[in-house]
């Protein structure tokens, strides 16, 4: 997910990676922090890959900065991995969160409505935080009242998206 920020977000403007660290903590650093130590590496893969182009400018005060940008395989290699995200991809709230955020960035809309298929059918099938005997434990059931409370507000969030995911794929079938 770190490469696939990456990569969105250079798909929208150059940045440095101060900024592009900043922007990616903003999307997902309160569930899962990036460090410098992840998110350079991760960079300098993707520019020895030729995903993205690096270039040095004057900083406003301080030493020269390294300004990257996406190239045309970077923005390729997003699109594929907008259409084909994995599975963990799919389940994931903070994983599908991050899909969200650049969808927009795959040009075709069927695609888009594919990945949202995905992510609608599995929030469909019938889940729990908690099971007995092999089945789904329902809030009414937990027997708990923190239990419950999880399970409410999960059944509530669930309801929401699949509502908005419905709403999304409508639109999406629609004439452009």
């Amino acid at each position: 997910m770190l490469e696939l920020s990456i990569l969105g977000f250079l798909a929208e403007e150059p940045l440095h990676g101060y900024e592009l660290k900043e922007r990616i903590k903003a999307l997902s650093g309160h569930v899962r922090p990036v460090s410098d130590g992840a998110l350079y590496p991760a960079i300098t893969r993707l520019v020895t890959a030729g995903k993205l182009d690096q270039r040095m400018e004057e900083g406003a005060s301080a030493a020269p900065r390294r300004v990257l940008s996406l190239t045309d395989a970077g923005r390729e290699e997003l699109r594929e991995r907008l259409r084909h995200p994995k599975q963990a991809d799919i389940t994931d709230q903070v994983r599908f969160n991050t899909l969200l955020a650049f969808l927009r960035h795959l040009p075709d809309r069927a695609e888009q409505a594919a990945v949202l298929r995905r992510r609608l059918d599995f929030l469909e099938t019938p889940a729990s935080f908690f099971y007995r005997d092999g089945e789904p434990v329902r809030a009414e059931e937990a027997g708990d009242l923190f239990r419950q409370g999880m399970l409410r507000v999960a059944r509530a969030t669930g309801r929401a998206e699949r509502e908005w995911l419905r709403e999304a794929l409508d639109l999406l079938s629609q004439p452009s």
